[in-house]
């Protein structure tokens, strides 16, 4: 694990990690690029970091979305929703993070599996783009579901189009053409046809993913999901992370963040997302 610390050399300059790039893709999905070589050199599919947006900022995990070894390069897709990601928001290039750790977490079990559903939304369209890329790099057949609630919200549809054999676009409102509806009723749709799906992988928000273990509950199809509960240190030494599944409890940074679908207790996950919505709520409003 490699950890970047902002402090000040003896020659007066800042250290820390220089973000290179920081720019929104669509309304309140944002892209970050910083210079992390030692990260860029050892990150896996489905793993992730913690940064701190500035010195007072909490540490907050994002699962990197693309990185360039030679370049030494790591990006991450962001949703400017809370404090800390608002805070994100508004760097610029050249500015520095104080914190930035990782990689974290298991990588994503990546192998020919055969013919692989990737399905996502929001941030995880952009967190599924390493997989995506990997696994057919390995000869599967890849199958890229993205959803968005509307056109304008859809991003790195071509990304996808390079590294994906098949692309299947799903929109809430049916404004791009494609599929109308939400990603996980489409899943359902071709698991039905009766095509032969070996593995399926879920990212997006916890609702979707929810929805996306129910639609495959019943196909024997072995599905994913990359969670993100509350998260601290990272490490597993905080506990604030941890979710049942198949009866134990497990810490998603470090027995995860990808765990069977089906075995999660997903009415305890959601529960325990809400105790601090009404203080983030306060501190976006003082912020």
């Amino acid at each position: 694990m490699e950890t970047h610390e902002c402090k000040t050399t003896t020659a007066g300059h800042p250290a820390g990690v220089e973000i290179l790039e920081q720019r929104m893709l669509v309304p309140n999905v944002n892209v970050l690029t910083v210079r992390a070589p030692a990260i860029a050199r050892k990150i896996q599919p489905g793993q992730f970091i913690i940064l701190r947006a500035d010195e007072r900022a909490e540490r907050m995990p994002l699962t990197v979305s693309d990185w360039d070894r030679e370049a030494g390069t790591v990006s991450c897709v962001f949703m400017q929703v809370g404090t800390s990601t608002q805070k994100l928001g508004v760097l610029e290039p050249g500015d520095r993070l104080p914190t930035f750790v990782g990689p974290l977490g298991h990588p994503l079990e990546m192998a020919n599996f055969g013919t692989v559903v990737l399905t996502s939304g929001c941030y995880g369209i952009g967190a599924l783009y390493p997989a995506a890329r990997r696994l057919r790099e390995l000869g599967n057949h890849v199958i890229g579901m993205v959803e968005a609630r509307s056109n304008f919200l859809l991003y790195w549809v071509e990304k996808y189009r390079s590294v994906c054999n098949e692309v299947i676009i799903s929109t809430f409102d049916g404004s791009k053409p494609g599929k109308k509806g939400e990603g996980p009723v489409h899943l359902s749709d071709l698991l039905a046809t009766g095509r032969k799906i070996d593995r399926i992988i879920g990212v997006g928000c916890t609702f979707m993913m929810y929805e996306t273990a129910r639609s495959t509950r019943n196909s024997g199809v072995k599905t994913i999901v990359s969670l993100n509960p509350i998260m601290i240190d990272g490490t597993g030494m905080c506990g604030a992370c941890r979710v049942v599944v198949g009866g134990e409890t497990k810490f998603a940074c470090v027995d995860g963040p990808d765990f069977d679908a089906h075995q999660i207790d997903w009415e305890l996950l959601l529960s325990r997302r809400k105790p601090y919505m009404e203080a983030e709520a306060v501190s976006i409003e003082n912020w």
